[in-house]
């Protein structure tokens, strides 16, 4: 059955997924140059900052400056990058023939056997390196006992944070990596469309959760979704989510907040619409939503604070009616996060963030508005920053009566 609502409902499961093609063509990797000119980048850095080396633990980090893309486990799996030289890998002996089958940028592998201390083959490296005399900074996703492992083996080594040289770098995103997200949010995009025409009364969260994987990958996501939140109702406003299976009713309010990996790079898109007839409170709360997120966007000024943005989006919500700040009703989170590599990175659209705003940044603007007891509004698309300001990657939510633009 037809919702009431353009573009939800009306499909079965079977004819949605059939629609559903592969997105992927023309879709280019990250060039190996381009990793190489990171590593460049990085070393200015690190010579500007009188930085003797700094570790990249398994992680994106060690994937953007070395295209090595390693999983984090209780092993050391990690890059040395000196301020002068070439890297050097550390890694388990019995790995380094998948390490060296995944790598981008052959170099120097110090090996250690399960007996060994990786620890102290890091600063016999260093000291190799001529490093061992500078500060080393540390990936910020260096898990703690790695981070005390280093420590307490090399006490004579100053150990810094990586985050301020890393992030400045990531943060400006290279065309090639804006047209991996540009991909990526576009065929999530069209897989919310999908998901949205198979909703039915007495459909269940899990069933739509699956279906959205399912459709993740008929247009291309080899793995599928990443991650993926649906919720009806009252649930909808719980920002993410609520742990029992829902069922869906007529009327009910909903919220759909998913994404996948293309190449390494995240999407991540909400909307929120209604299955049938929308409240006079909904229809208020919507515009009031896309409002906010429109005015987070337009913030969106070359040379102006990260946090102008959020400051917009609750200025906006004030003169609706809804805060003032952290007060429900109202937006009980920051306006928006950086997104790359890591579904979640900085900096961010949050109060206090003073970073400015530079061409190739990439935001999500998603001012979710949250009515206790009743229900919750997210609509979520991501910009990237040029020098004539804010572009979206995907345009935002159409109307609450035709989300998806259905209706012409």
């Amino acid at each position: 059955m037809n919702s009431g609502t353009v573009g939800v409902g009306g499909k079965t499961i079977e004819q949605a997924l059939g629609e559903l093609s592969d997105m992927t063509a023309g879709v280019a990797p990250i060039a190996t140059a381009e990793f190489s000119n990171r590593l460049k980048l990085l070393q200015a850095l690190m010579k500007e900052h009188n930085v003797g080396a700094v570790y990249l633990h398994a992680g994106t980090n060690l994937y953007y400056f070395t295209g090595l893309k390693w999983k984090a486990s209780e092993r050391m799996v990690a890059a040395v990058v000196p301020a002068e030289g070439e890297i050097v890998y550390i890694a388990p002996q019995f790995e380094l023939d998948t390490l060296r089958d995944f790598w981008k940028l052959p170099a120097e592998i110090v090996a250690w056997e399960e007996h060994q201390c990786p620890y102290k083959k890091l600063g016999q490296t260093l000291r190799t390196m001529g490093a061992s005399d500078k500060p080393l900074l540390l990936d910020e996703a260096t898990p703690y006992f790695a981070v005390d492992g280093i420590q307490s083996n090399n006490p004579d080594v100053k150990l810094g944070h990586a985050q301020p040289l890393t992030q400045a770098l990531r943060c400006r995103k290279s065309q090639a990596e804006l047209n991996l997200i540009r991909k990526a949010h576009e065929m999530t995009l069209t897989v919310h469309a999908a998901a949205a025409s198979i909703l039915r009364p007495g459909i269940t969260t899990p069933e739509v959760v699956e279906f959205i994987d399912k459709a993740h990958r008929k247009v291309g996501a080899a793995a599928g979704s990443f991650f993926c939140i649906v919720l009806f109702d009252v649930g909808t406003s719980f920002p993410h989510g609520v742990k029992e299976p829902q069922t869906l009713r007529n009327d009910d309010w909903v919220l759909v907040d998913t994404g996948f990996l293309l190449d390494g790079y995240n999407s991540d898109i909400t909307r929120s619409y209604c299955f049938g007839r929308p409240t006079e409170a909904h229809r208020i709360a919507w515009e009031a939503e896309k409002a906010a997120q429109l005015a987070a966007f337009n913030a969106a000024k070359i040379g102006h604070p990260c946090e102008a943005c959020d400051n917009a989006a609750r200025a906006s919500l004030e003169s609706a009616g809804y805060g003032p700040d952290y007060q429900l009703p109202g937006l009980p989170h920051r306006t928006g996060h950086g997104c790359g590599l890591d579904i979640h990175e900085g900096p961010n659209l949050v109060r206090g963030e003073s970073t400015l705003l530079d061409v190739g940044m990439v935001f999500s603007s998603e001012p979710m508005l949250v009515i206790p007891n009743q229900f919750g509004i997210r609509l979520e698309d991501h910009f990237y920053m040029t020098e004539s300001g804010p572009e979206w990657f995907t345009q935002p939510s159409h109307s609450i009566d035709d989300p998806f633009g259905r209706g012409g």
